[in-house]
């Protein structure tokens, strides 16, 4: 099977990386900075382009793998007949692509993707949407050999998943985030929450998450609350923070009890 993906970012690096290791032929990258695509084209043997007519009409599967504001320009751009076109978009409509081919489908993953970073592929849940039950099952086929984790989710569906991925990743890496200034204003190595970290994670795969919740919120222990508000005193955005977090844990652990 040979696969031409449009981009050279995180998602392109990662899936052009998964596909070559599944065995697939990776015949193009394209990017609108040819150093960009040589790069990626050199780790998985394909041939570099920065321009849309040097794209071979003799590729299976097209992946577009680009910002998705990219996506309705390329739409506009491109017109590939009846290959199989797939975007790796979390809220975009696989309706996007339906002006390039009537064969059109949707591959994404509710991950956070480092170029430069290493992945276990087979463990990454894959969800897919496609324009006819034919599609989908080549979608399928085709992810079946990097992960046997594929979902097939709706557009309407995935909004939702994105969201959720946002919450969890985004927002969590935030929280985490301000944790970690508040440890360096004090002189605390952030390091020494990274198995308690490990442990939230870890706890994250037995389900019932409400009713694993602990602290001083869950156990209503309200001295060590005002204890603590104290200590933000100077910083209200924080304290706004654990106020609205304070608060929807005592009311969703108490109708969780």
């Amino acid at each position: 099977m040979k696969i031409t993906i449009l981009g050279s970012g995180n998602v392109a690096t990662h899936l052009a990386k998964a596909f070559y290791g599944a065995g697939y032929q990776i015949l193009q990258i394209w990017s609108r900075e040819y150093d960009h695509a040589e790069a990626l084209a050199n780790q998985v043997f394909a041939e570099p382009i920065d321009k849309l007519k040097l794209l071979y009409p003799t590729a299976d599967i097209y992946v577009l793998a680009v910002a998705d504001d990219a996506l309705f320009d390329l739409a506009l751009d491109l017109k590939l007949r009846d290959a199989l076109v797939l975007h790796t978009a979390g809220s975009v409509s696989l309706k996007v692509l339906a002006p390039i081919s009537r064969k059109h489908g949707v591959v994404w993953s509710p991950q956070t993707f480092i170029r430069d970073v290493a992945m276990d592929y087979s463990s990454l849940p894959f969800c897919i949407e496609g324009s006819s039950d034919e599609v989908e099952e080549r979608i399928r086929q085709l992810l079946e050999p990097v992960s046997q984790h594929i979902y097939t989710t709706d557009t309407e569906q995935r909004k939702w998943l994105h969201l959720a991925a946002v919450i969890t990743n985004n927002f969590g890496n935030a929280i985490n985030a301000l944790a970690q200034d508040l440890l360096q204003e004090h002189d605390i190595p952030f390091e020494i929450m990274h198995p308690l970290i490990e442990m939230t994670a870890e706890k994250l795969k037995h389900g019932g998450l409400w009713q694993q919740q602990t602290g001083p919120a869950r156990r209503q222990d309200q001295k060590t609350i005002d204890n603590q508000r104290s200590l933000l005193a100077d910083n209200p955005q924080m304290l706004k923070l654990y106020d609205l977090m304070t608060e929807i844990i005592q009311g969703k652990t108490v109708s969780a009890k």
